[in-house]
């Protein structure tokens, strides 16, 4: 982005106009500015600007036209559309159609160069999300894998050192951190990347069938067994099997798998001739096996052979400075698997994304990323896509608990204080938008206004 902003605004009202325009120069932006949507097109046409001050109401063109238009000649531009109608329906279809936000008449200056500054922000984020995102899968050759947080540089930097070798790994994490994704980039950057890479979910097959899916079996071993059937360790020899779930594993099976990594070699269910195998054994858990060994429900000898290298995985709620790179990787894969032009996030529903606590980690973001593209037809995602669970969590920091005291109490008194405590939380949560605040109270946006005025809120 240049070091000049470039802005333009539209109104048809000259003396409104140029009030705007002299405004916006006075705290250093570049303005021009049109009377109609035509001349608006034609300075559109032959130059570039940042951001885009639209009046949704002009004699020619309607403010939709006019973002329409701005999306097909210069996507990146982004628009805010300003009406003088208490039009909530309109400014939420502008806001469904791509513009960056709205603002009522009569303009509040103060307010609007929030809403600009926040635009001007969003274009600076979303370029420093793709290069930093590039950089990082460049610096690591771990694709897909994304995270400058202190705690993902550790995992980066123990991945580095052991990828090459043959060492077996423990991977320890919650569920949706990436585990399986982690032993994946282990193996494909390794010795053995040419050779299968067999993944098993111990938890996710029936204890009856497990024995037989992991060593095989031979004819007339069981019921139903007709031919002679190798398991998941020969399909993985010379490659590497990897073992998720590995705490649900049964003790008995426990012992035959310690015989397995300490001899090299599998005997088929019903038989007793030995399978030799070479093979790199990677195995993760969202237990504590430590926990499980002084239970007895894990065997302290497989628990030693499995961790001979150990790496953690940390949970997204202790990395939350990573969720604006895995934001804009998930933002660019999803609309790339959709078929849609590349989407950006406002940095109000990004802020309301680090806020929240992740109880499914990576895989719940990704998930949620993957949701709300779905459900818009606007290359932004904006607070308004963010779904109430994860807004509600942001406005549940504080619990208000009144107990009615003997001498009585200050019904207006406790009310009003607790009013001034969510509508100064709504604001922080949206960024100092009022339209946003509003939408988190479930209030429209004069009614948040005027109670801000009476509470003596300060912004």
């Amino acid at each position: 982005m240049d070091d000049v902003i470039k802005i333009l605004v539209i109104d048809d009202d000259d003396s409104g106009r140029e009030a705007l325009s002299m405004l916006l120069r006075s705290v250093g932006y570049e303005v021009t500015s049109a009377a109609t949507g035509e001349i608006a097109l034609d300075l559109i046409d032959h130059e570039q600007f940042q951001v885009i001050v639209s009046d949704l109401f002009l004699p020619d063109k309607s403010g939709l036209d006019i973002l329409q238009e701005v999306q097909k000649i210069s996507p990146a531009t982004e628009v805010i559309v300003v009406t003088g109608h208490a039009s909530a329906q309109t400014a939420v279809r502008a806001m469904k159609e791509g513009a960056f936000d709205y603002i009522t008449k009569p303009i509040d200056f103060d307010e609007l160069k929030i809403v600009v500054s926040k635009a001007l922000e969003k274009q600076k984020l979303l370029s420093e999300n793709i290069y930093l995102r590039r950089q990082l899968q460049g610096r690591f050759e771990f694709n897909n894998i994304i995270g400058s947080s202190p705690a993902m540089t550790l995992v980066f930097e123990r991945m580095t050192r052991i990828v090459k070798t043959d060492s077996t790994v423990l991977i320890s994490g919650e569920s949706g951190t990436g585990k399986e994704l982690v032993a994946r980039a282990l193996h494909y950057n390794g010795v053995r990347k040419e050779r299968p890479f067999i993944a098993v979910n111990c938890s996710a097959i029936p204890e009856l069938l497990l024995e037989s899916e992991l060593f095989g079996h031979v004819r007339g071993a069981f019921t139903g067994a007709i031919k002679d059937k190798p398991g998941k360790f020969e399909a993985a020899n010379h490659g590497t099997i990897f073992l998720d779930e590995i705490g649900t594993l049964p003790l008995h099976l426990q012992a035959k798998l310690l015989r397995v990594l300490q001899e090299h070699e599998v005997e088929r269910v019903g038989s007793n001739k030995p399978v030799k195998l070479h093979v790199r054994v990677i195995s993760a858990t969202n237990s504590d096996l430590e926990e499980m060994v002084k239970r007895g429900v894990f065997r302290e000898d497989l628990y030693y052979r499995l961790n001979v290298i150990p790496l953690h995985l940390p949970p997204l709620r202790e990395r939350q400075q990573d969720i604006m790179y895995l934001t804009a990787f998930f933002l660019e894969k999803q609309c790339r698997l959709m078929g849609r032009q590349p989407c950006t996030i406002s940095k109000q529903a990004l802020e309301a994304l680090e806020r929240y606590s992740w109880p499914g980690n990576v895989r719940e973001l990704e998930n949620l990323i993957e949701r709300m593209i779905a459900l818009t037809d606007a290359n932004v995602i904006t607070l308004d896509d963010v779904p109430v669970k994860i807004l509600g969590e942001q406005l549940d920091g504080e619990t208000f608990c009144v107990k009615m005291q003997s001498g009585g109490i200050d019904l207006v008194a406790t009310i009003s204080e607790i009013e001034h405590s969510l509508i100064f939380q709504a604001l922080e949560a949206a960024g100092g938008i009022k339209a946003r605040a509003a939408a988190l109270l479930g209030i429209n946006r004069t009614t948040l206004v005027e109670k801000i005025r009476r509470l003596k809120i300060e912004e």
